[in-house]
Formats: C-alpha cells, sequence, structure tokens
C-alpha cells in the first residue's frame, strides 16, 4: 500500500501544482492539468523513472474513468431543455457542421498525406472531429458561462457533434451485436424512467447526511457504464444521456451539484486529465512532428471553416461567433476514446497513436488559450465570477454597449 499512496499524493500533488498554474494563467484548471501531466511524465521519468506516474494501475484507470463519466454527467445536467427546444437549429447546425468537416477533412488527410491505411485513417477522421464537453464545461464552470442562455446552446452544440461522432464510431468500427440491443434497450428504458422515479426517490429518501441521492447517481452511471462497455461500447456513452433528461431534476438541485462537482474536481477529474497529458509520447512526437501538427491545423482550421459562418448566420457578434467556434475546435474526452479504441482493436500503431493524442491534447489546449485570451465574451459573465469582481469598471462598460446576446438583454 505504501507505493499506492505515495502514487497518488504524487498525483494530487500534481494537481494542486495545475491549480496554481491555472491562477497564475487565468487559463482553465481542466487545461493546466493536461500539460502539468504532459510535463510530468517526461521530467518525473526521465528523473525517476516512469513508474512512479504510470497511468496504467487499476485504481488510477478507475479514478480516471469516474472522473470522465461524472464531468460528462455533469455537463448533461447543466443543458437546459428549453433553451434546447428554443435554440436546437441553431445547436443543430453548429454541431454538425463541427462534425462533419474535421471528420472527411482529417480522414483525407491521413490517407492521401500521411499514407495511413483505409481504417488508420477514418479512425483518425472520427477523433479529430470531436468536440470535448469535458474541457468546454470546465471552461464554462470556470467563467460562469455555464449557467447562461449562450452557454447552454454552445454545450448542446457539443452535445451534437459528439453523438454524431459516437454514431460514426459505431457505426464504422463497432460490432453490431445482441449485446448492442440489449445496452440500446436498457438505455432507453433508464431514459424514459429515471426522470420519473429520480423525483420521487429524492424527495422521500434525499435530504440527509448519508447523500443518498449521491449514492443513487453513482450506482446509475457505473451500472450503465459496465453495461456500455460489456457492450463493446464506452462508459461515458450514457452519462451525458442521462444527465440530460435529470436536468430538469438534478440540473436544478444546486446544493446537490456543488456536492457532485466537490468529488468531480476535487478528486477524480485530475487524474482524468493528468492522465490524459500522461499518455502523450514526447520522443515520439518529437521524431516525427509532422503528423500532430498535420492533424491539429487540418481539424482546427476546418472547424473554423464551418463553425464561424454558421454563428454568424445566428446573429452572434463577431467575437462572440469566434470564442464560440474556439471552443468548438477543442476535443479531449471522445477524443481519446476514439484514439484508445483504435490503439487497443490494432486499428492504429504506437506511433499513430501518439500522433492522434497529441493532436486532441493539442486541441484542447491551443484554441482554449486562444479564445480566452483574445475572444472572451466578457459581456455575458455573470457578474458573481472572479473575472468582474477584479475589473467592476471593465464589466459596466461592456455591459453598456448593445449585444445580441439574450443574456445582456436581460441583465438588469
Amino acid at each position: 500500500m505504501t507505493g499506492i499512496w505515495a502514487q497518488a499524493a504524487l498525483w494530487l500533488g500534481l494537481a494542486l501544482l495545475a491549480s496554481l498554474v491555472s491562477i497564475w494563467l487565468k487559463m482553465a484548471t481542466a487545461l493546466s492539468e493536461i500539460v502539468v501531466g504532459t510535463i510530468a511524465q517526461l521530467v518525473i521519468g526521465v528523473a525517476f523513472g516512469a513508474a512512479l506516474l504510470r497511468g496504467d494501475p487499476s485504481w488510477v484507470l478507475f479514478l480516471s474513468g469516474a472522473g470522465a463519466i461524472l464531468l460528462t454527467f455533469l455537463a448533461g445536467a447543466e443543458l437546459d431543455p428549453v433553451v434546447f427546444k428554443q435554440n436546437w437549429k441553431q445547436a443543430t447546425a453548429i454541431g454538425l457542421v463541427s462534425f462533419a468537416g474535421p471528420f472527411l477533412g482529417c480522414a483525407a488527410l491521413a490517407h492521401w498525406v500521411l499514407r495511413w491505411d483505409a481504417q488508420a485513417s477514418w479512425l483518425a477522421g472520427i477523433a479529430m472531429s470531436t468536440t470535448s464537453v469535458a474541457v468546454v464545461y470546465a471552461v464554462m464552470l470556470e467563467f460562469g458561462l455555464n449557467t447562461t442562455y449562450y452557454g447552454k446552446t454552445v454545450l448542446a452544440a457539443c452535445f451534437v457533434t459528439d453523438l454524431a461522432t459516437v454514431l460514426a464510431l459505431g457505426l464504422i468500427f463497432s460490432p453490431f451485436t445482441v449485446k448492442t440491443l440489449i445496452f440500446l434497450g436498457v438505455g432507453a428504458v433508464a431514459i424514459v424512467v429515471l426522470p420519473k422515479v429520480v423525483p420521487v426517490i429524492f424527495t422521500r429518501y434525499g435530504g440527509r447526511p448519508s447523500e443518498l441521492e449521491a449514492k443513487f447517481l453513482l450506482a446509475t452511471l457505473f451500472g450503465l457504464g459496465a453495461l456500455a462497455t460489456w457492450a463493446d461500447s464506452e462508459a461515458v456513452l450514457p452519462a451525458y444521456l442521462i444527465g440530460m433528461v435529470l436536468a430538469s431534476t438534478v440540473g436544478r438541485d444546486h446544493a446537490l451539484i456543488r456536492r457532485l462537482r466537490t468529488l468531480t474536481f476535487g478528486l477524480l477529474t485530475p487524474f482524468y486529465f493528468i492522465r490524459a497529458g500522461a499518455l502523450v509520447s514526447v520522443p515520439a512526437l518529437v521524431a516525427a512532428p509532422m503528423a500532430f501538427v498535420a492533424l491539429l491545423v487540418t481539424k482546427v482550421g476546418f472547424k473554423v471553416v464551418g463553425v464561424y459562418p454558421v454563428t454568424r448566420r445566428y446573429g452572434s457578434p463577431k467575437k462572440e461567433g469566434m470564442y464560440t467556434t474556439l471552443l468548438m475546435s477543442t476535443g479531449l474526452t471522445f477524443g481519446t476514446i476514439a484514439s484508445l479504441f483504435g490503439l487497443s482493436h490494432g486499428l492504429v500503431d504506437q506511433a499513430q497513436y501518439s500522433a492522434l493524442v497529441a493532436a486532441v491534447i493539442g486541441s484542447a489546449v491551443i484554441p482554449t488559450l486562444i479564445a480566452n485570451a483574445f475572444f472572451l465574451p466578457r459581456h455575458l459573465l455573470p457578474q458573481t465570477t472572479v473575472q468582474e469582481r477584479d475589473d467592476v469598471q471593465e464589466r459596466d462598460d461592456v455591459l453598456a454597449a448593445p449585444s445580441l446576446s439574450p443574456d445582456v438583454e436581460e441583465t438588469p
């Protein structure tokens, strides 16, 4: 047990360092954890051996996977069904364009330029087409945009993109068997039953120190995750849908959401994001950097060319439209899932996997840094955010300017 406690202390120490870096550099904590994980696996591996930061022990895999499941669930619970119904055309248009361009463009790049075989090329297209709900939600939460009309619309567009990604992965690579039918059937029943059962259970037995609500949700999410992996799918896939259907109940229980956030961001997601950074093979990237660079540039390029005109078509100001575009250019959760799926099933080799994961992580870091540094729509930030308290006068000046955003129009 000594080694486990030492590893746990090291991982959480890196998470603490990443939090300090995010405060110093005013960047999202999730992104700083990715960067710290990438640097740490290189530095610590050279100085003390790679065993100290191994990301493959079962307990690390469990905590990392649990973090991804809960983070995806929380992102789904933040979606406002009313906002989605009002803005479904915009969210669907942005989401589908965000998927289609990088999917076809990166697949073509991998096959015709990088000379990958057909299966590896299609997998590259799938991995690069994603938008990271985890990163977008973490950024939204960091700035308080998750509660705004704008933020909920962007999260809805992320859902559309990743749903298309999941369908593409399933249709092209995943076997469709009796297990798949069972998984889909049980998932459909859960989606119908849970919104009716959860309010009754929480009203009758909730509100106690035993935290029955959290235990019920964790048991449900882990059970559906186990069923998903049994059906050769991924554990995070049902979490987002369950979060969406429970948004009108769990999403409105602010005390429960705060407790789940404490568990998720305080313990679980650092293992997920740091592990994601530690998966990158820096020597392999140094030896062959062009694949990583080409995939990253192609993905972001197709996202910008496709998404930005759609945001402008639906009335977003230039700065707000570019911020949306850059957030839709991020990738992490489903991108790394698709890449790892390809490696574990022999669709890509280690070098191709490293290039894919590095491009996915690069797309999580670079567009978000640019978005927050140059295109952050400060006029949409809630008045209680740290950034607003640091510069009240700037907020007042921006709020006084005219804007097309519903959030601004409703601000007193």
